[in-house]
C-alpha cells in the first residue's frame, strides 16, 4: 500500500486519519505544521500527502504550491483537507496543485476513493512516460 504524509495540526483529526489509513493498509508519516511537512515531503518522498488547509504559520495551500514548484516533490499527489468547506476553497486548492479536496470530518469511503484515484493516476503517469511502455 501507500506511504502517506499527513499534515494536520488537530490531534483528534490526526488520530482519526491514522486509524483510517492503517485500516486500509497504508503507512503514515505525520507533521503538525506546514514547515515540518515540507521537510518530510522532501526527505521521505511519500506516495501521497493529506494536507490540512488551515495550519499554524504557513497554510496548506501555500505549502502545496511550494511542493508543486519543487521538481523533487512536484509529482506527489496532494489531497486538501478542510473543516471549512466552501466552493471558493475547493477552487483555491485546485489552483495550488491539490488533486482532490475533502471536507472534514473525514468519511472513510470518500477518503479511500480519493487516495485510490490519485494513486492510480500517479501510477499511470509514471508508467506511461517510460520509453518501453510507448507503442511504436
Amino acid at each position: 500500500m501507500a506511504r502517506i504524509l499527513v499534515i494536520e495540526d488537530n490531534p483528534a483529526n490526526m488520530k482519526l486519519t491514522n486509524l483510517l489509513l492503517l485500516n486500509a493498509g497504508h503507512s503514515m508519516l505525520c507533521a503538525t505544521d506546514a514547515e515540518t511537512g515540507l521537510v518530510l515531503a522532501r526527505s521521505e518522498h511519500p506516495d501521497l500527502i493529506l494536507m490540512d488547509i488551515q495550519l499554524p504559520g504557513m497554510d496548506g495551500l501555500a505549502a502545496t504550491a511550494l511542493l508543486k514548484q519543487d521538481p523533487a516533490t512536484a509529482a506527489i499527489p496532494v489531497i486538501a483537507l478542510t473543516a471549512l468547506a466552501m466552493k471558493a476553497d475547493q477552487e483555491k486548492s485546485r489552483l495550488a496543485g491539490c488533486g482532490a479536496y475533502i471536507a472534514k470530518p473525514l468519511h472513510y469511503q470518500e477518503l479511500y476513493a480519493a487516495i485510490d484515484s490519485l494513486m492510480a493516476a500517479a501510477q499511470d503517469s509514471t508508467t506511461s512516460t517510460h520509453p518501453l511502455d510507448q507503442q511504436p
